[in-house]
């Protein structure tokens, strides 16, 4: 795993092997953020990583200038790898252990892009709940997007907001406004 662009480019990050995770490749992730730097400016931008596994999206985000993110995973491996990582790179992220599910249920705060990259093996009634949970409370600021990461054979088009979908490879990411 590395990181694509910006101040830490090129820094290959090494999680320990026995994280429950599945990161987004280098492919993918060069790929969706090609798309991204055409949308936004990445300083003004808050940003909400959901099953944030590594911390792989939230150091991409942080590293091409992003000043708010917030990664959100229930796995306290995963939440102290991101920690020590932020820290040694003195990257502004805040680590949140917690359920996914949990935490949209109570949360207050609202973003600009909210990624979330559930196991691949997710029920579709969850993606379902996810994607409510975050447009019926208005997690989203104006303009803001939800990018969901799946596999091909999960289908997410016929679920509310829905906008678009990229492939690339075994990824696929879902696009939500």
């Amino acid at each position: 795993m590395r990181i694509i662009s910006g101040t830490y480019k090129g820094r290959r990050l090494k999680a320990p092997k026995n994280l429950p995770v599945r990161p987004t490749t280098d492919m993918a992730k060069e790929a969706l953020f090609n798309i991204l730097m055409h949308r936004y400016d990445f300083r003004d931008l808050s940003v909400l990583d959901l099953f944030s596994g590594t911390g792989n999206i939230a150091y991409e985000f942080c590293s091409r200038g992003t000043l708010s993110v917030l990664a959100v995973d229930k796995e306290f491996r995963c939440t102290k790898f991101i920690e020590s990582t932020a820290a040694e790179f003195n990257m502004p992220i805040d680590v949140l252990k917690s359920d996914v599910f949990s935490f949209l249920e109570r949360n207050t705060q609202t973003f600009d892009i909210i990624f979330a990259d559930p196991p691949y093996a997710l029920e579709i009634e969850s993606f379902e709940l996810m994607s409510s949970l975050i447009f019926e409370n208005k997690y989203l600021n104006n303009d803001g997007l939800l990018i969901i990461e799946h596999a091909k054979q999960t289908d997410l088009k016929d679920l509310n907001h829905f906008e678009e979908l990229k492939t690339y490879g075994g990824n696929c990411f879902s696009f939500f406004r």
